[in-house]
């Protein structure tokens, strides 16, 4: 399994490709549960958009704002709170949020896959306890969580997205399949691929930028960009900045 998630770096020259004139983006990667984290990247792009020309700048998240990290529930709370707000952020829904969903729509084998991959510490987050964690079979937890996640929450990841493209970019959660144009390309693919997709060497319809997969550092390749560094472990949450033909980097690594 960790042999999965975790992928070795290799160098490689920064992509080409840009955003049209007047857009400014800031993509977030996996935050995994890591509300501390999220509030000092978030307080780094603020002070980084203001240093900057003003523009119409917007947050993408990547996905996966919950499971592993102790604080999923108020991951959750805080980018709704976020959606509400002045600032434009849009949300690409991660193979986790889609489990978490299907688990509370009754989905019994869903439930138990989402305790294996993190769920615990999710369900946790949302004030059920350890004891009536560990004492509750599947269907009584499962009461436990309709009883104890807000309406406001389901239905806000109900509204995430699969797939964003503004510009040469592309903006997915996993990845997408190769050979396959972006309009056609599997909801499970965008949430859920991995090999396929990070083992093809020639480029994509668009550069994609995406998350699932764990790297030390941001992954650069000619054809793809990759964000998630592994926050719910090694305190690293990490943004990428786009304008124009610029790319620049905005991690929490200093703080953890």
């Amino acid at each position: 399994m960790i042999g999965k998630l975790f992928r070795r770096r290799s160098p490689a020259p920064m992509p080409a490709g840009s955003l049209p004139a007047g857009q400014r983006i800031y993509a977030i990667g996996d935050i995994h549960g890591r509300v501390d984290l999220l509030d000092t990247l978030l307080a780094k792009i603020e002070a980084d958009d203001a240093s900057r020309a003003p523009s119409a700048s917007q947050i993408i998240f990547l996905g996966d704002l919950i499971d592993r990290g102790p604080s999923s529930a108020q991951v959750v709370e805080r980018a709704l709170q976020m959606a509400e707000g002045p600032r434009r952020c849009r949300f690409l829904l991660g193979n986790h949020e889609e489990v978490f969903l299907r688990a509370l729509g009754g989905d019994l084998k869903a439930l138990a896959f989402f305790v294996r991959i993190g769920g615990r510490e999710t369900i946790l987050s949302y004030a059920i306890s350890e004891e009536d964690y560990r004492n509750s079979d599947f269907p009584e937890l499962h009461a436990l969580l309709v009883e104890r996640v807000p309406e406001s929450h389901r239905t806000f990841l109900e509204s995430f997205e699969d797939l964003i493209v503004l510009g040469d970019f592309a903006f997915v959660h996993a990845g997408v399949r190769p050979g396959q144009a972006l309009e056609s390309q599997r909801v499970s693919d965008l949430r859920w691929i991995r090999h396929e997709f990070l083992d093809h060497r020639d480029g994509f319809e668009k550069i994609i930028v995406h998350g699932h997969t764990i790297f030390d550092e941001v992954e650069l390749r000619q054809h793809r960009i990759g964000l998630d560094t592994g926050a719910y472990s090694s305190g690293k949450l990490t943004a990428m900045g786009f304008e124009g033909q610029q790319r620049w980097v905005l991690d929490t690594a200093i703080e953890a």
